[in-house]
């Protein structure tokens, strides 16, 4: 059980220092890890804005591999096997929920018309309108 605890440790803290960075907003637009979706790896502040969204789940994410890893390398015996998985699968739920937020807020903001003044209250299309009257 040594391995996999240690698979598990190390996991934990790429998934850790993952969810730090998106959380801090240090987390550069990349291939490998952080929210990848469409919207957010076409546009640096999308993407900062759902990895900072998805950055608390992905910290708990973290804390469960850890529990896992602790788990696997104090215990051995059948209950730790369920125990292990669940932690993996607990984790892997609860990283995709975060990431899923964070998708839903990088579309979110995405969609929002900006008039010329680079503001979406609408008051540069209420000025053209009130010009016409």
């Amino acid at each position: 059980m040594l391995v996999v605890a240690v698979i598990l440790f190390v996991l934990a803290a790429a998934t850790l220092a993952t969810g730090v960075a998106g959380l801090t907003g240090r987390l550069p637009r990349n291939r490998w890890v952080g929210v990848r979706t469409e919207q957010t790896v076409s546009d640096d502040r999308a993407f900062a804005l759902a990895n900072r969204v998805a950055a608390p789940t992905t910290i708990a994410a973290a804390a469960l591999l850890g529990i896992g890893g602790a788990v696997a390398l104090f215990f051995e015996n059948l209950f730790v096997v369920l125990a292990i998985g669940t932690t993996i699968i607990a984790a892997v739920i609860v990283a995709g929920i975060g990431a899923s937020l964070g998708a839903r807020a990088a579309a979110a903001t995405a969609n929002v018309g900006t008039g010329s003044c680079g503001h979406a209250c609408g008051s540069c299309t209420l000025a053209g309108g009130c010009e016409r009257g």
